[in-house]
């Protein structure tokens, strides 16, 4: 089991690095409006099926430009496209966190080089069904009593009461049947939760060991596929789970979007508290190029230009329901980019 903490470690990285790409001269513009014309071949892309949206717009309008370019962009999961991806099976790897140090290793052994790139920002939203209505605002320990290690086996949201006093959560919750649906092991929305809500942290100040407190419950019903959880929460009055915040949103009235307590309050996921960071499940996105084949893959290397374009950055972001970077991480993406020799 990956340990959830490593990628919040890699994330520091990546924003250090951002910071430093940013005052070496990204022009803060999206990128280049110019599109390469007349191209031909193929681009394989998988992983998170959170960032699979993005890329599959992206991919819609360089066909535009490009008719004659397959690109294939598939979700299985962060994880499940990381092994694709340092393997040498796909050109580009959606992420909803970044490559934890396991990963990493594969990918050295196997030549494989590549850019990654923050593409957005998400949230993950913690969602239920709009009848459950005796449920408004979770905060860690609440989180860590539904979902976490020592969570196995409570088959009603009332069963979580006990424990989630233990460790500082608000309780208090209905005697209702507790019907989890969520992203399983092989997603970085997994990875994520675990991380963000602070369900290792808990369980480690538990006694439990990191291995042991880096996962959720294992008895619920796992899905790679955002819909179907989507789908779950919709069909039973006490539903619980989590998704990307575009898949929830998207979703409307059909679930209801739980508001997180961090520390500071309860607060809802918005495109303005997710952008801010004042929405505690907050996270980046990004795309891992597999350097080589953009290379010699002209195709691969302009559709990556096209989606650091104010098309890609701005217009498929937003209209997939995810949340644009600031201006300057833009600007930094676009110069990790250009400075990757490629």
């Amino acid at each position: 089991m990956r340990k959830a903490r490593t990628w919040l470690a890699a994330i520091a990285a990546v924003m250090s690095l951002s910071l430093i790409a940013a005052a070496c001269g990204g022009d803060g513009d999206g990128g280049a409006t110019d599109v390469a014309e007349g191209l031909t071949g193929a681009i394989v892309i998988s992983g998170s099926s959170t960032v699979q949206p993005i890329s599959s717009l992206v991919a819609e309008l360089f066909n535009e430009v490009n008719p004659d370019v397959a690109i294939s962009v598939d979700g299985p999961g962060t994880g499940d496209g990381f092994e694709l991806f340092c393997a040498g099976e796909t050109d580009i790897s959606n992420a909803s966190r970044p490559i934890d140090e396991e990963e990493i290793a594969a990918c050295q052994e196997a030549g494989i080089e590549y850019v990654e790139l923050e593409v957005a920002l998400d949230g993950v939203t913690v969602m239920t069904n709009p009848e459950n209505a005796d449920v408004t605002c979770l905060n860690s320990g609440d989180l860590y009593a539904l979902f976490g290690p020592e969570s196995e086996g409570v088959s009603t949201w009332a069963g979580a009461n006990a424990l989630a006093t233990e460790v500082g959560g608000t309780g208090g919750f209905p005697d209702v049947a507790l019907d989890i649906s969520a992203p399983g092991e092989e997603s970085g929305t997994y990875d994520a939760f675990i991380e963000l809500a602070g369900i290792e942290d808990i369980g480690v100040e538990r006694g439990l060991s990191e291995d042991a407190a880096a996962v959720l419950r294992p008895d619920y019903p796992s899905s790679p596929n955002d819909n179907v959880i989507i789908q779950a929460m919709a069909g039973s009055p006490s539903s619980l789970g989590f998704v990307g915040f575009a898949f929830a949103e998207e979703a409307g009235d059909a679930v209801k979007e739980i508001e997180v307590d961090g520390g500071s309050g309860c607060v809802a996921p918005t495109t303005d508290t997710i952008a801010d960071g004042s929405y505690p499940l907050s996270r980046s996105l990004f795309i891992y190029v597999n350097k080589a084949e953009a290379m010699e893959n002209a195709a691969l290397a302009a559709y990556v230009d096209y989606y650091l374009t104010a098309d890609g950055l701005e217009t498929a972001v937003s209209e997939t329901g995810y949340v644009q970077l600031p201006a300057d991480r833009q600007a930094a993406t676009v110069s990790v980019w250009e400075g990757s020799g490629v």
